[in-house]
């Protein structure tokens, strides 16, 4: 009787990265409607979801969105803005702008998270946006963060891959985004921001290193400090700013 090739190829035997491994998990999870259930089961009559995008970016402003959507929502392929490609990103916010109750927008720009650290700075984005909603919402949904809000909340790890109002408000605040980084790309064209949207690529590094920061990098994080440094010969302070690399 043959014996069976028990045989791998490389590939396969090779071990996945820590990145690679979070990726598949979160493709796993089935994003579906269950927290706006529990919400208004627990008698809520306007849920929102609440999320942000461009923390780990050296440059410009991290941006929030808010979210309403009707009870019982099903919009086809929605999921975390990372996971999405671009293309697939901006269907999906015609769709979600289109099926919302009420969408908002809020930002902070890189002055903002230079004076008081990224994580505040993304809480007064995410804070401004749900400011905006009408109607006003009596429940969030906010993936993996709790807010200084007197608003009944839920903080949702991986939040964006599990509820239909939180990947909607990934999806909409990371399309926003990546438009600004492109106009953005006009103006300082010599740092390729329609490319990376100002995330810590081996090209924007180059280029920071070739052209310094401008007025709209963040200074407190480690790369765009340690380039000015170099320049200026200063050594300056710092805030809990460390970019990661994300898409």
């Amino acid at each position: 009787m043959p014996v069976k090739n028990q045989t791998r190829s490389a590939d396969e035997q090779k071990p996945l990265s820590k990145q690679a491994e979070k990726m598949r998990r979160l493709r796993a999870l089935i994003c579906g409607d269950k927290y706006e259930r529990a919400a208004r089961q627990m008698g809520a009559t306007v849920v929102a979801g609440v999320d942000e995008v461009g923390r780990g970016s050296l440059f410009g402003p991290v941006v929030a969105a808010a979210v309403i959507l009707p009870e019982k929502t099903r919009i086809r392929g929605i999921r975390d803005s990372k996971q999405l490609l671009p293309e697939e990103r901006e269907r999906l916010d015609i769709i979600i702008r289109r099926k919302a109750i009420a969408v908002a927008i809020g930002f902070a720009d890189a002055a903002t998270v230079d004076a008081i650290n990224i994580r505040r700075a993304s809480h007064l984005a995410m804070l401004s946006a749900i400011a905006q909603l009408l109607p006003q919402p009596d429940f969030l949904l906010i993936d993996a963060e709790r807010l200084d809000t007197p608003c009944m909340q839920k903080a949702i790890i991986y939040g964006d891959s599990i509820s239909v109002s939180i990947a909607a408000a990934s999806i909409v605040a990371k399309v926003y985004r990546d438009a600004w980084m492109c106009r953005y790309h006009e103006e300082y064209p010599q740092y390729g921001l329609a490319s990376h949207k100002g995330y810590s690529t081996e090209e924007h590094l180059r280029a920071l290193a070739e052209h310094g920061p401008c007025p709209l990098h963040r200074m407190t994080y480690e790369p765009v400090r340690r380039v000015l440094e170099l320049r200026t010969g200063v050594v300056t302070s710092t805030l809990a700013n460390e970019p990661v690399q994300v898409s």
